[in-house]
């Protein structure tokens, strides 16, 4: 089964200027920095500087500077994706949340309440986990990352990717999937022991290299998006002993999803693809 993650265009040439950005030309409309004019700003007669475009005559400033100059509340609204002005309140600086989910690879148990900031500015609330660690086809909860039968270090070294957050709007929901660093590693663990302890790609415990100095087993612990992966959920240890028994050596590409729609978390998806 092949599992992608969707691409979007996303944003108004009017949301770059009310919320940030600079643009000098998009879809054929010309923006002159407001500097660049032979024009000037003042508050109560008092000259002020703010960042500022002019399209065909008209003078566009970002919503933040100008509520920040004259003290009214501008915010964002990330439940309803709206803008909220409040004359009677003053302004205040947005303190962007704090993304719970961690960025070295160590395990991350969900919280009810948790945040997770996306790159495209949304702050995702975990609202339900009761299907975490749970499944009806699984016995228990997972255990601890696999331990070395082999030695490890004859593998080549392998860089864990960064920390990755993706964020979808689409009509059947709002969905978030958070790279699952510590599950990626529990693939790679177990093709690891699996790849030091089978005739075809070891010796004597250690991982085996060609005449050239290449490995017969190499691990990417993600997949470029040209690559069609299959994808299995929960885990099922089973599945890469499979795959690895079908055609030992070769490159594996394999990566790890949480996956969550509306608040509620899914599932963890398992990926993997031998080439």
């Amino acid at each position: 089964m092949k599992k992608g993650f969707p691409g979007f265009l996303a944003g108004l040439l009017c949301g770059g200027f009310l919320f940030g950005g600079s643009v000098a030309y998009a879809a054929g409309i010309v923006a002159t920095p407001f500097s660049e004019m032979d024009q000037k700003l003042t508050l109560n007669g008092n000259p002020i500087t703010l960042t500022g475009y002019n399209i065909n005559g008209n003078n566009y400033f970002m919503l933040r500077d100008i509520g920040r100059a004259v003290g009214f509340s501008v915010a964002w609204n990330g439940s309803t994706r709206t803008v909220e002005i409040d004359t009677a309140r003053p302004y205040e600086e947005e303190q962007p949340a704090d993304s719970v989910a961690p960025t070295d690879g160590s395990r991350y148990v969900p919280q009810v309440g948790d945040t997770i900031r996306c790159p495209d500015g949304t702050d995702y609330t975990i609202t339900d986990v009761s299907r975490w660690d749970k499944n009806a086809f699984v016995s228990g909860p997972l255990g601890e990352l696999p331990q070395p039968t082999c030695d490890w270090s004859s593998f080549p070294e392998i860089e864990l990717p960064a920390a990755e957050v993706r964020h979808f709007q689409l009509e059947s929901g709002e969905y978030l999937f958070i790279r699952n660093l510590y599950e990626t590693r529990r693939m790679q663990y177990t093709l690891q022991n699996l790849a030091g302890n089978h005739p075809d790609t070891s010796k004597d415990g250690k991982l085996a290299y060609g005449g050239k100095g290449s490995p017969a087993v190499s691990i990417k612990l993600s997949i470029p998006s040209e690559i069609s992966a299959y994808s299995f959920w929960p885990w099922r240890e089973s599945e890469i002993e499979n795959l690895f028994h079908s055609c030992p050596p070769g490159t594996y590409y394999m990566e790890a999803w949480d996956v969550y729609k509306d608040g509620v978390f899914q599932r963890t998806e398992y990926n993997i693809r031998a080439v």
